[in-house]
């Protein structure tokens, strides 16, 4: 696990620089890359297994199985190579939270999103988690600048909450600092404990904590109320969209999570939303959709239906077909299944069950 991290960084250190434009640097550079990848991990493996503040250049070289002045040609200290380590580990979680489909969510949606993306990362790479949360804290002064920027830059994005309501307007800047900074000491305290409990579950406190000083009260009961995104069935751990699979005409091929790996989309938060939206609302517009979803852009809600109906996962039963008049969006019966199990629930289904 801890090797994918070596692939992940943003520069590029001087000697691959040099590698390159030397004689055979194709092949010299694909090699200094291999070292630093196999460094990267040791970097990584050596702070889970001592702490951070025992590590030695010695530790690194050793695990990655090269020699200290390889370690020297390719990082300028400890600290560099440590700090390149962590920065690998923000670069995933980056990735991670580029594929989860944030643009045009709503602010309320969009944080929603990213924390549950970032719990899940969390979740699946424990080890990359400790380092990244607990690990870091105890870097030297370059660690933890860095360690502050990722901060700030979330509290940036938590502070877009001042602009929902006439009540986030009275809350000062340096609030979203104190919500990002008490989120993060919840995450911190469960990896220090090494509890058990799925980090996923914070989702709704979480989401409680944050939303109240904007929305109010009431708004963060409904969030720390509401259902994780996605449940695999049978257990309170996530699972990744993509590893579930599709059997004949969209039955279930048998597995406990096994209905969605044959359809060629990725299943999004933001596609969750919409498919809950249309199982909640059948014959529900593509406007309801949106403003439900809270999606501000309504040509990224009428591609994402498109897109949908091709699939076969809803059906328009409205005179949509015919421009200018209104759609009115189902789902089919692979639809139900989806949304099943990604952990929604129909109309009947909800009421049903008061």
């Amino acid at each position: 696990m801890a090797s994918r991290a070596g692939v992940r960084t943003r520069g590029r250190s001087a000697a691959v620089a040099r590698a390159r434009g030397s004689r055979g640097g194709a092949s010299r550079a694909r090699v200094v890359e291999i070292q630093r990848s196999r460094l990267l991990a040791g970097a990584l493996g050596a702070i889970e297994e001592l702490g951070y503040p025992r590590v030695t250049v010695a530790h690194i070289a050793s695990r990655a199985r090269v020699s200290r002045r390889t370690f020297y040609e390719l990082f300028d200290d400890r600290e560099d190579c440590l700090l390149a380590a962590l920065e690998s580990v923000v670069e995933m979680i980056r990735d991670e939270l580029a594929r989860a489909g944030l643009d045009g969510l709503s602010w309320r949606e969009r944080v929603r999103s990213g924390l549950w993306t970032i719990l899940v990362f969390f979740e699946r790479e424990p080890v990359l988690a400790r380092v990244c949360v607990v690990q870091a804290l105890r870097g030297g002064p370059r660690v933890l600048e860095r360690r502050e920027q990722v901060l700030m830059e979330l509290a940036r994005t938590v502070d877009e909450g001042r602009c929902e309501s006439a009540r986030g307007v009275e809350c000062p800047a340096v609030t979203a600092e104190g919500l990002v900074g008490a989120a993060f000491a919840v995450v911190y305290g469960r990896l220090l404990r090494g509890e058990h409990e799925p980090l996923t579950g914070l989702l709704g406190e979480l989401m409680g904590l944050i939303v109240l000083p904007y929305l109010g009260p009431a708004a963060a009961r409904r969030d720390r109320a509401r259902p994780l995104p996605i449940l695999a069935l049978g257990t309170t751990a996530p699972r990744a969209v993509s590893s579930v699979a599709v059997g004949e005409n969209g039955s279930d091929g048998g597995g406990a999570g096994d209905l969605l790996a044959g359809i060629p989309m990725r299943l999004t938060y933001r596609t969750t939303l919409v498919l809950e939206v249309i199982a909640q609302r059948p014959g529900v517009s593509n406007r309801m959709v949106a403003d439900l979803a809270e999606i501000s852009d309504q040509g990224q809600v009428s591609k994402l239906l498109s897109r949908l109906q091709r699939l076969g996962l809803v059906e328009n039963t409205g005179p949509g077909h015919v421009k200018g008049e209104p759609n009115a969006w189902t789902l089919t019966a692979l639809g139900r299944q989806v949304a099943q199990r990604l952990g929604t629930h129909t109309r009947d289904e909800r009421e049903a069950a008061r």
